[in-house]
Formats: C-alpha cells, sequence, structure tokens
C-alpha cells in the first residue's frame, strides 16, 4: 500500500493506493476506486475492500473524501452529495494518470452511501466501465424517508425549517451546529443497523481518529435532502451493475428500488441472514462480496480483445 494524494480541482485528496502481489510497473492492469460511507474514511471499510481487490490482481485506490478525513476542503465536515461524485471523478483522473493503469479498465466499487455515489459517478462518467454496490444507501432519500423508507417526503420539511433558522443564527455570530451521522447513545428505538453502526464506528472495532462523527448541520442538510443519487440511472447507467446486500438490513430498500430501475447489464445479489454493517468488516460477509465483485470485475474490465458481459 501506498500513501498518495491527487488534485480535485483546488482541493488536495488524500488515498491509498493497494496494489498487487508481484506488481510490475512496466505492466498494464485494471483499477477500481473504492469509496466509503458516509462518515467513514480510507482506513476503514473502504481500504478494506481496496487491500482485498488488490489481493486478486486489481490496482485498487481508496481515498478521503473532500472536505472530510485528510483530505483538504473547506468548510471541513462537509457532506455535499456533489461533491462526493466529483470526488470519484478525480480518483479516475488519478488511475488514469498511472502508467501501469489501463485507462479503459477503471471500475469503482462502493459501500453505504458510498455504493451510490459511485452509482451516479458511474451514471456521468463514462470512463467508468463497471459500478459494484455494496450495502447500498441513496443519502438523499434516506434522509427525507427515514431507515427503512416509510416516511413521506414532506417529512423533511421540518428539519428544513430548523435548518433555515440555525442558518441564519450562524450568520448572526452563534456557534456553528454539528450532526452526527450515527447514534452516539442508541436506545430501544434505534434500528439495529443503526446500532451496529454505533459499534462499528464508536468502538475500537473500527474506530479511527479521522472519522469523527460529525457534520454540519446547514451546509450538509440542505445538499442531502435534495438529493438523489439514482435520477434519471434508467437513461444513463449503460455499464454494468452488481449489487450486494444482506436479507437483512433495514436499508435493503434501497438496493431492491436501483435493481428494479436499472436497465443496463445487472446482477443482483441478496446474501441471507446479512445485516448492513456486516458487509463492512465482517469476515463471512466481506469475502463474499469480494467473491462476487472479483469475477464481475475480471469480466467487465476485461482486455479489449475479449468480450465484456
Amino acid at each position: 500500500m501506498e500513501t498518495i494524494t491527487f488534485a480535485n480541482g483546488p482541493i488536495s485528496m488524500a488515498g491509498n493506493l493497494y496494489l498487487p502481489a508481484g506488481f510490475d510497473p512496466r505492466e498494464s492492469y485494471p483499477a477500481i476506486v473504492t469509496v466509503h460511507p458516509g462518515g467513514g474514511v480510507k482506513e476503514q471499510t473502504a481500504g478494506l475492500y481496496a487491500a482485498k481487490l488488490a489481493e486478486q490482481g486489481f490496482v485498487a485506490l481508496a481515498f478521503d473524501a473532500s472536505h472530510q478525513g485528510e483530505s483538504g476542503g473547506e468548510p471541513h465536515f462537509l457532506e455535499d452529495p456533489a461533491a462526493r461524485v466529483e470526488d470519484v471523478r478525480a480518483a479516475v483522473d488519478y488511475l488514469q494518470s498511472l502508467a501501469y493503469v489501463d485507462a479503459e479498465r477503471i471500475g469503482v466499487l462502493g459501500i453505504c452511501a458510498g455504493g451510490a455515489y459511485a452509482v451516479n459517478a458511474t451514471m456521468t462518467d463514462h470512463r467508468i466501465k463497471a459500478v459494484t454496490t455494496v450495502s447500498a444507501l441513496n443519502i438523499g432519500p434516506a434522509y427525507r424517508n427515514g431507515w427503512y423508507g416509510a416516511d413521506p417526503d414532506s417529512a423533511a420539511v421540518a428539519t428544513l425549517q430548523a435548518a433555515a433558522r440555525q442558518r441564519t443564527a450562524e450568520a448572526q455570530g452563534a456557534d456553528v451546529a454539528m450532526i452526527p451521522y450515527v447514534p452516539p447513545a442508541p436506545d430501544e428505538n434505534t434500528p439495529r443497523d443503526l446500532v451496529e453502526a454505533h459499534d462499528y464506528y464508536l468502538t475500537p472495532r473500527a474506530q479511527h481518529p479521522n472519522a469523527q462523527n460529525t457534520k454540519l448541520f446547514t451546509k450538509s442538510i440542505s445538499k442531502i435532502f435534495a438529493f438523489d443519487a439514482f435520477h434519471l440511472v434508467e437513461q444513463l447507467l449503460t455499464q454494468p451493475i452488481l449489487m450486494v446486500a444482506g436479507s437483512e438490513a433495514g436499508s435493503l430498500w434501497h438496493t431492491t428500488a436501483l435493481h428494479g430501475r436499472v436497465r443496463s447489464p445487472k446482477q443482483l445479489v441478496i446474501v441471507e441472514g446479512g445485516a448492513h454493517m456486516d458487509f463492512y468488516d465482517v469476515p463471512k460477509y466481506v469475502e463474499r462480496a469480494i467473491a462476487e465483485a472479483t469475477p464481475f470485475f475480471t469480466r467487465n474490465l476485461a482486455a479489449p480483445s475479449t468480450e465484456r458481459g
């Protein structure tokens, strides 16, 4: 693994580049960008997937989102979906600059919100030849409609009104308000997946000092609530897609909705018994996702002389 930086316009992005065993810079490799969940960093699940994909012969890049982790971008602690999608495009720019990466054989794998960002980037950047989602979560509907997707879009209005009041207060000198990604103190009403998200991000299981479980309230919420990563997916996504999720995940509706809408070559894998967070670091589920992603990317990032499928 190499620690690298790459440009995203004026922002310096921090990444970890994973190389296959026996790496030879004179050869030409397929490459995969891995995209971390909202609130995550490259050292967590995105890095785990990148390392495992490198073991399968791919060059793999995990990076911190702009405005987060070790990457630049002001203000920090901003979750901006449009910026997150642009981050993926910048990562592709970087991979294409490497002499040992085949510029025509680049894919993307995203986890949770990173999965939806990966789909949106693939829809609008056809340098990406294939995309995989793992425990996908479309962040706009997730925030508007709740973890299980049961709330109407109108339920978001109260939060937007609160954000408007807070923005006015901040413009007049109040302290900047921050909100968490995952519940800092789950209770009996907290969905199972979010209890497990607390365990992942806020205990030694995967806690990292650069993942501080916080984002700007007013500047993030106004961007998140109006975002739909899958808007126009029926028309714009022509590349092959693999979708992996657990049968017990409260977020499963994001994956099944995406699968129902996609018209490009598609593969849906529902893993019996798996919950949302299981695919972050539980070996049984991570290995299953890699076992599905490896042949998918091998086939669809094959050298031009072979047929894609």
